[in-house]
């Protein structure tokens, strides 16, 4: 069936009537002849819509619209008011408390299907809009990090989203900019307003100054209509300025008329335009030195660096390492429908030797081709395919030692198997030798090295290993 709708009226004849009309165009319904068997229901059933009289015994139909909030599945629940002709003032206040629409008696059957269709499809859109602003909240939930660099950044960002205040984000390209920017809209006043962002580098000054401004009905060639640019859209919200160091000097002067006066012409107007919303701009640029060579105003550097941020790069917080691989091994891996994917030892060491040189994202983007690529649950670190040539680190590189405990015991011990393996020609015995174990052991430990970490060995396996080592 379409949807479920609750009927509430102590009027036996109405209720049959609109079950027989409801039913008869594919709809499912339930009865409640008074206000409290109607909250009882929206408990027990969780209707999609309800059809309320005003007037009835025990608890009128006003009394369950101001109770309705506080009952268990009755979020966004549209109702639609059914009064007679002489309550219409009484059907305006239900509808001040939050009642969809109001119908009058008698019910004229095409009207009823009409208001109930637009009621179901207007929370259906909201349930959607609800749905995909989860979606969105999911990706960019939270800044993962413990360590002390990102945890400063984190505590300050924190402090800033509470006023309007400017905010200016640095940091090297990757370092998950536009993130904070997203959670600093999300943790202030304004986070039930629209966050619209704006890359400044990927559009040409005029596309861009339309894309900020909108224009105005004949402003240029094929302007056909108004258009109203994305800082009037963001009314209420906030505006994220991606690469703003890279916006030309005719621009940055437009801006900075927004941040002193929050008014603005669009392309082609005379009149002004006021917005109230906040302004948060993002570069990997350094804009001192831009402002020093005349490619950045500096009244607006000021005004934008209100408090400036600046996020480390992935080299400098190698502790919060694991937690963001696992973190995108999991996230990709759900999407990929694989889940329980897990890195091996020797992977991990090699994500941790990395330099990164394209921080975050480059991370991302190699934990996202890994899970595609890899043929078995378990990532080897040639399917991550790091070129090591083109970056900073070297075989000989401790950056491990940096992991936590258990990871970076993990992560020595395979180096030091892997060195011994390696000035043994590959011989276990002789490695085992050098190393002064038990090639059982060795073997065991290469074996455990290849497997999840967490799968256990079978003991009948054990069993014989332990034997063979004693004899």
């Amino acid at each position: 069936m379409n949807a479920k709708i609750l009927i509430v009226d102590d009027d036996q004849d109405i209720t049959t009537m609109l079950e027989d009309r409801l039913q008869a165009s594919d709809y499912g319904t339930l009865v409640a002849s008074d206000g409290i068997q109607a909250l009882e229901k929206v408990e027990q059933e969780a209707p999609h819509l309800m059809l309320l009289d005003l007037d009835m015994p025990r608890l009128g139909g006003l009394e369950v619209l101001k109770r309705l909030p506080t009952v268990k599945q009755a979020e966004d629940i549209p109702v639609i008011v059914m009064t007679a002709h002489g309550s219409i003032q009484a059907a305006v206040e239900a509808m001040k408390h939050g009642a969809y629409d109001f119908l009058t008696k008698p019910l004229d059957k095409d009207h009823l299907l009409l208001v109930i269709g637009k009621a179901l499809e207007r929370a259906s859109l909201k349930r959607q809009v609800a749905c995909l602003k989860s979606e969105v909240d999911s990706r960019y939930a939270s800044i993962i990090g413990t360590s002390a660099k990102i945890r400063t950044v984190l505590e300050a960002a924190q402090r800033a989203a509470k006023s309007d205040a400017g905010v200016l984000l640095l940091g090297e390209s990757g370092t998950g900019k536009e993130l904070l920017a997203r959670s600093i809209h999300q943790w202030s006043p304004r986070h039930a307003m629209p966050l619209v962002v704006i890359n400044c580098v990927a559009l040409t000054e005029t596309l861009l100054e339309n894309e900020l401004f909108g224009h105005e009905r004949g402003a240029f060639t094929g302007a056909d209509r108004l258009q109203k640019g994305k800082l009037e859209m963001a009314e209420g919200g906030t505006v994220f300025l991606d690469e703003i160091g890279d916006m030309s000097l005719p621009l940055q002067a437009k801006l900075l008329r927004v941040l002193q006066d929050r008014e603005f012409h669009r392309v082609g107007g005379t009149r002004l335009v006021s917005v109230n919303i906040r302004i948060i701009a993002a570069t990997n640029k350094e804009l001192k030195q831009a402002v020093k060579a005349g490619d950045f105003r500096e009244d607006l550097f000021f005004r934008l660096n209100v408090i400036g941020l600046t996020l480390p790069p992935l080299r400098e917080r190698l502790e919060d390492f694991p937690a963001l691989a696992k973190f995108f091994l999991s996230r990709h891996a759900k999407e990929a429908k694989r889940p329980g994917m897990w890195f091996s030892p020797a992977a991990m060491d090699a994500l941790a030797r990395y330099s990164w040189p394209g921080n975050i994202r480059e991370l991302d983007n190699v934990i996202a081709r890994a899970v595609i690529l890899s043929q078995t649950d378990m990532i080897d670190p040639e399917v991550l395919a790091l070129d090591f040539t083109s970056s900073d680190a070297t075989s000989d590189d401790l950056s491990y030692l940096r992991l936590p405990y258990h990871e970076s015991m993990e992560a020595h011990s395979r180096r030091i198997i892997e060195q011994a393996l390696l000035d043994a020609d590959g011989n276990q015995t002789k490695a085992a030798e050098r190393l002064r174990l038990q090639r059982t052991y060795l073997a065991r430990l290469l074996r455990q090295q290849r497997q999840k970490p967490s799968d256990k060995t079978d003991e009948a396996d054990e069993r014989v290993t332990e034997s063979a080592g004693k004899v």
